[in-house]
């Protein structure tokens, strides 16, 4: 296991605070667009996270009034288009790969999205594993605006499950716009807050997972993402043997002990 504390990114903000890792895309200038370099970044630190002992929770933030406005159109997109096709499939598996890197984690992601999410900023929004939005979140899966299809870094696997196959089709094929409230309505944000509260939202969220079992937490962010290719009854068998894991912790046995003394059980993580 490492420690991530003293990271010191060169292409966003980081910080760890009471184990709990908050990440700001920088440049807000320009609305937070990522980079070829800020894209090799953040893969390279989520799979860092995987393997991190200091780190219960991630907070994935706003920085300056907006979230991510997607790929650099100087830094990305034009350099994209002189690229021959082995390029481009190292550059998109690339993308793709940040996206692996996140559900791969081990440790709850949150979203905390105000302003413009958009393009890979909607992507990474979609593979957070709770998504909290101000009213004044726009979010777009644009990629047909410029020329693409909607199946990138995972969209049409993931959207669908989350909002519905319609929806997402919707939202793919056209790169419209999806509202706060109608993102909301649809279940892609889990709640709506005020552009002042949103940090504060997010923090206490984080801070409420981060006193749960976190070693039960990562088991059951495993399961989330593994049984989308199971079977009923293959499901229930993985999450039978995913629990008896469970079962052999500390925490497992500090519930108990808790429940039979009437107490607030304290979760270590072990």
């Amino acid at each position: 296991m490492t420690e991530l504390a003293g990271l010191k990114p060169q292409h966003f903000h980081w910080q760890i605070r009471d184990r709990i890792a908050t990440i700001r895309l920088t440049r807000p200038d320009r609305k937070n667009p990522l980079t070829f370099d800020s894209y090799a970044e953040l893969r390279d630190t989520f799979r860092a996270l995987a393997y991190a002992d200091d780190v219960d929770v991630v907070i994935f933030g706003s920085n300056g009034g907006n979230f991510c406005s997607g790929g650099d159109v100087h830094d990305i997109i034009g350099p994209l288009v002189g690229l021959d096709m082995k390029g481009l499939l190292r550059f998109t598996r690339m993308t793709g790969d940040l996206v692996k890197a996140m559900v791969a984690c081990g440790k709850p992601v949150i979203a905390a999205v105000d302003g413009v999410a958009v393009g890979a900023g909607a992507i990474i929004a979609m593979a957070a594993d709770l998504r909290l939005a101000t009213p004044q979140a726009k979010c777009a899966f644009l990629f047909t605006r410029v020329g693409l299809a909607g199946c990138d870094m995972g969209a049409c696997a993931m959207l669908p499950r989350i909002i519905g196959q319609g929806r997402a089709a919707e939202l793919l094929y056209t790169g419209r716009v999806m509202r706060a409230e109608e993102g909301e309505r649809w279940g892609f944000w889990n709640a709506l807050h005020s552009p002042e509260t949103l940090e504060d939202e997010a923090r206490a969220l984080a801070v409420q997972i981060a006193a749960g079992p976190t070693f039960a937490h990562g088991i059951t962010k495993t399961q989330l993402a593994q049984e989308w290719n199971m079977g009923l009854d293959q499901a229930i068998e993985a999450e039978a043997q995913a629990q008896a894991i469970c079962m052999q912790t500390e925490d497992f046995a500090r519930a108990y002990r808790a429940f039979v003394a009437k107490e607030k059980p304290r979760f270590e993580g072990n």
